[in-house]
């Protein structure tokens, strides 16, 4: 299974792995099979999610640096507080080291985790002074909005950081997406902000590019904190910047309150797919034994006696927050919780600091010093002395060039809480006003609007907030502002006149959100609402037809049944209708790719050929490619490859845009390796990386294209970069359907290297989701049998690889042009049941593969593969001989070229050469380590030692013995030796490929061997 043949997509084709516009506000091309997007994140071909884009507007005031006490920031300060920290060497020590290997290319980021008041920040701000001279150190703050944080919190202060570090450079270094930035940093606009003309995963290749820049230089840190407040956006975003910068001098240093972190949240998913992945360190920060907290008093207080320790440690449990606090109400009677120690310190202002700090505790966001002159109705000395008084105490603190913030949230959250009822919703109501009257943010009215329980105004705010949020391509953020707006609908009266939309088009626009944002299942339940309150017969037949079609694209992104009686029934809603045409022409090509998933491939065929003639008459190109592309799908899977092939040169002349030509490399590059043709598949999607990266997005669209290069490059032998390309995707997708199709490929790279623990876990792990979207995608069922006989063959069981191939060839299902590949792999298991003595299943097995292959239309009967197949099943010497030739050709699989290499000396023993075993038991050897397979090198080390060939390769290494090669001709001998071609081994040397060539024919000469092969057993004997 490739990718491009069994994802389904978002609806319009954008880019990854950041984004999908949705197609039910624009009828644009249908991309919901994966024949049809290969432009969305996460998937082979495409994916339905993401919640990266950008703030609404402007950015959190950037704090500045407070080394001078205990904690900063998240942990309190007071005036008594300690220049050194204590009991965080080791913690400090593990920070130094990450560094180091983030300095040495190697992956170290860390999260510095614990409970509020550990001193989580603190050591952060110790480790920012240390490191100054060293690295460059950015710092964002994650805010608290409630359950509606605001995108992108941390990012636009790591960006205003990162331009300033760079200066002139900055342009340059961001790369043809700069125009992104605007999207987060409002100054860098001249003039309004067209969204719709910034790519979303622009944003990501941009700031990845600024990051990378400033890491030539001197070593990036990263510092976010307070992730534990962190949207759906900024972990996306950092989950794609942990791996696009790994290997890169980037360290990125997060803090967070894993206490405070709920279980299945978006934080704690976050994490544990970090950590899984080994892109996170965790630092877990302990609480203070009762000698570390002895020492802090008395850095902060001088001595104290023992009894007053030891009733110091019994309240504080060794939070450090907790002794700082309680040491300064020393005087007074000590309260016996959190909240008492807070609001002590609040409880000693003046009635005007108090009512600056209770004004402060309406937003976590810092709050300017214009807006608070505005709420308090007092400026001049009198709020200077408040200002000065709040902070001397040690509850507020300037925060950036104008604004002031709370020491620590929790104590924000005291003052906030302390507020009768009355008084909280009249100090959001102030908020509200006066950000309204001075342009404030959509997230920030919506949030203090609902604060204030004004719902019609909450209403209209939080709409507009979640547009924008869409807009931005926050998904996940602006479904959050889609539950409030819901939430709040049957509050207002006129709630359509309100929110400037109909709750109809709400909730079509809220289900869109919520898959983009990846949470299929809510989705399809949101879309089901809408269908649930429509009248047919009074609705728009094409807003009817809408919610089916958006009904449909929910139920396939889940793997679901039911897609193709929606599509159809949308069809039948507007037959007839005059003006739908387009609508008409999407529909159909949705229809036609699920009809090709799902194996209905004469369906397919037509739907596809109807879809093309609609989109002809109304001369839209873009559908024309699409449904050329399904029809040439269907066509190869049919057997009917040159006609298959016509389809697509015809995709190509339609293509006129950018996505309907990245759709193609994807789709032609998939349909190639399909029928073997897997260089000329690689070299396609490559092309399509090379055009994603003139577009700027080639860390995301080119990340797309370069795992549907994936498959192609294992058939190939290249498995270190199809490994590379599945690590990369594994961990961004978001709809599981998606992660699905990676872990296919995932499995079969880990059986080659001889993971077999981990592919078993892994299919284990996933075997209930593949087989539910096998019974609805075909190509789906073909992939996990194939996995399934593959670890049976890499566990040495060619008994259950027999059993599974057999099943896999019996099956009544509907056929694919992917059984001709799965009955190639019958050859290995012949092979091995042959090897371990089962010679009657053996004979069996090889008469069910002969057949079955017979059976194949005549098309996809590859010749190369069928003489590879037919040699092996026979065991016969001269088909062998045969079939060694063009087992090193690029249209056969690498797997096989030791393979027929083996079976050709076992025959060679069998006939009593033992000579040419050897020799040839020596290629078998070079050729499986060449290609790293873990199961083909031990099955011809079994076989060396139980022939007794154990002289294998003794010519070649003789040959070796005594010669001499230059320093460059040994560069190439080594290269040879793992199996690079000569282009490769140029790209590695920076050398012409030509050049390469010259030094690999001396390199044979010298050595007096006749091929690649024994010169690479030679090398293994220098």
């Amino acid at each position: 299974m490739s990718g491009p043949a069994s994802a389904s997509a978002p609806d319009t084709a954008t880019s990854a792995p950041a984004a999908a516009q949705d197609a039910p506000e624009s009828e644009s091309l249908p991309t919901t099979d994966p024949i049809q997007d290969p432009l969305l994140p996460g998937g082979s071909s495409a994916s339905g999610a993401d919640s990266s884009g950008s703030a609404e507007s402007g950015a959190a005031p950037v704090p500045a640096p407070d080394v001078r006490g205990w904690w900063h920031d998240e942990d309190m300060s007071l005036a008594t507080t300690s220049a050194a920290m204590v009991g965080r060497d080791a913690e400090l020590a593990l920070l130094d080291d990450a560094l180091r290997r983030a300095g040495a290319g190697e992956s170290a980021s860390v999260l510095v985790g614990g409970e509020a008041g550990i001193g989580k920040s603190r050591l952060t701000a110790e480790f920012r002074r240390r490191v100054a001279g060293e690295a460059t150190v950015l710092t964002g703050w994650c805010l608290d909005y409630g359950s509606t944080p605001a995108p992108f919190g941390p990012l636009p202060a790591i960006l205003r950081g990162v331009l300033d570090e760079l200066g002139d450079r900055a342009d340059e270094a961001a790369g043809p997406g700069r125009d992104a930035l605007q999207l987060l940093l409002p100054e860098r606009a001249t003039g309004p902000v067209d969204r719709s003309a910034i790519r979303p995963e622009g944003l990501r290749e941009t700031i990845a590019n600024l990051l990378e820049a400033a890491a030539a230089t001197r070593p990036v840190v990263v510092v976010i904190e307070d992730l534990h407040w962190a949207d759906a956006a900024t972990l996306a975003m950092l989950s794609f910047l942990l791996r696009a910068l790994a290997g890169r001098p980037v360290l990125f240093l997060l803090t967070c309150r894993i206490d405070e972190v709920r279980r299945g949240g978006e934080v704690r998913t976050f994490f544990a797919e970090a950590e899984r992945a080994r892109l996170l360190d965790r630092v877990t920060l302990k609480r203070l034994d009762a000698i570390e907290v002895r020492d802090l008093v008395q850095r902060l207080r001088g001595t104290v006696d023992d009894a007053g320790l030891a009733r110091l440690m019994e309240r504080s449990e060794g939070v450090p927050f907790f002794i700082e606090e309680l040491l300064c109400n020393v005087q007074g009677p000590m309260p016996d919780t959190l909240r008492d120690v807070l609001l002590a310190r609040f409880d000693a202002l003046g009635d005007d600091a108090k009512r600056i700090v209770r004004l402060a505790s309406g937003s976590d966001d810092p709050i300017s010093h214009d807006l608070l002159t505005t709420l308090a109705g007092f400026d001049g000395e009198r709020l200077d002395d408040a200002l000065r008084e709040a902070m001397a105490t040690g509850v507020l603190a300037v925060r950036g060039d104008s604004g002031y913030g709370f020491r620590h949230a929790l104590l924000r959250e005291a003052v906030h809480d302390d507020l009768l009822p009355g008084e909280r919703a009249r100090l959001h109501w102030a908020y509200a006003d006066a950000l309204e009257a001075s342009g404030g943010s959509a997230s920030a009215l919506a949030f203090h609007w609902h604060q204030s329980h004004d719902s019609p105004r909450a209403l209209a705010a939080a709409v507009t907030a979640m547009l924008q949020a869409k807009n931005s391509y926050a998904f996940s953020t602006s479904a959050r502002f889609g539950e409030l707006a819901l939430e709040l609908w049957d509050q207002v009266p006129d709630a359509q006149e309100v929110a400037g939309i109909g709750r109809i088009p709400l909730l079509a626009q809220f289900g869109s959100i919520l898959r983009n944002g990846g949470d299929g299942e809510r989705a399809l339940t949101v879309v089901s609402l809408a269908l649930q309150e429509i009248d047919p017969a009074e609705v728009e037949p094409a807003v009817h037809a809408r919610l089916l079609r958006d009904k449909a694209l929910y139920l396939q992104n889940l793997g679901r049944h039911g897609s193709v009686e929606l599509l159809t029934e949308a069809l039948a809603v507007i037959e007839g209708r005059e003006g739908e045409e387009r609508l008409r022409t999407t529909l159909l090509g949705y229809l036609a790719g699920r009809h090709l998933v799902g194996g209905q491939l004469e369906q397919a065929v037509s739907t596809a050929d109807e879809a093309y003639r609609a989109a002809e008459r109304i001369g839209f190109d873009g559908a024309m490619s699409v449904a050329a592309n399904l029809r040439g799908c269907a066509r190869v899977h049919l057997g009917q490859v040159a006609a298959g092939l016509d389809d697509f040169r015809l995709s190509w002349q339609h293509a006129t845009d950018h996505d309907a030509q990245l759709r193609y490399r994807v789709n032609y590059a998939d349909t190639l390796n399909m029928i073997g043709r897997f260089r000329e598949a690689v070299e396609v999607a490559e092309a399509g990386v090379a055009h994603s990266r003139q577009l700027g997005v080639e860390r995301a669209t080119g990340s797309i294209l370069s795992h549907n290069m994936v498959e192609p490059l294992i058939e190939l032998g290249e498995i270190a970069r199809a490994e590379e390309g599945t690590a990369r995707d594994l961990t961004m997708r978001t709809l599981q359907v998606f992660r699905m199709y990676s872990t296919m490929s995932r499995i079969r790279t880990l059986v080659w290297r001889g993971g077999m623990d981990e592919a078993t876990q892994l299919l284990r792990e996933w075997r209930a989701t593949a087989e539910a979207v096998a019974d609805v995608e075909r190509q789906v069922w073909y992939s996990l049998h194939d996995v399934e006989i593959l670890i049976a063959l890499g566990l040495g069981d060619p008994v259950r690889a027999a059993a599974g191939l057999r099943e896999t060839i019996e099956d009544p299902g509907r056929r694919l042009a992917l059984r001709g590949r799965i009955l190639l792999e019958g050859g290995r298991v012949v092979a091995d049941l042959r090897a371990d003595g089962h010679a009657a299943l053996a004979e069996e097995t090889a008469e069910i593969v002969r057949t079955a292959w017979s059976s194949l239309p005549a098309e996809l009967q590859h010749p190369h593969w069928a003489a590879v197949l037919t040699a092996v099943l026979d065991a016969d010497g001269a088909r062998l001989d045969a079939a060694i030739v063009v087992a090193d050709g690029d249209d056969v699989p690498a797997v096989f070229r030791p393979l027929v290499r083996l079976e050709r000396a076992r025959v060679f023993v069998a006939d009593g050469d033992r000579a040419s075993a050897i020799d040839m038991a020596a290629e078998a050897a070079a050729s499986a380590e060449a290609l790293g397979h873990d199961r083909l090198r031990r099955r011809t080390a079994e076989f060396i030692e139980a022939a007794g060939l154990h002289r294998a390769g003794s010519r070649a290494a003789h040959a070796a013995e005594g010669v001499e090669l230059t320093a460059r001709e040994q560069q190439v001998l080594d290269l040879i030796a793992e199996g690079l071609s000569n282009r490769q081994i140029g790209e590695r040397l920076f050398i012409s490929g030509k050049t390469a060539s010259v030094h690999v024919s001396a390199i044979l000469r010298k050595l007096g061997v006749s091929s690649r092969t024994e010169a690479a057993v030679a090398q293994r004997a220098r």
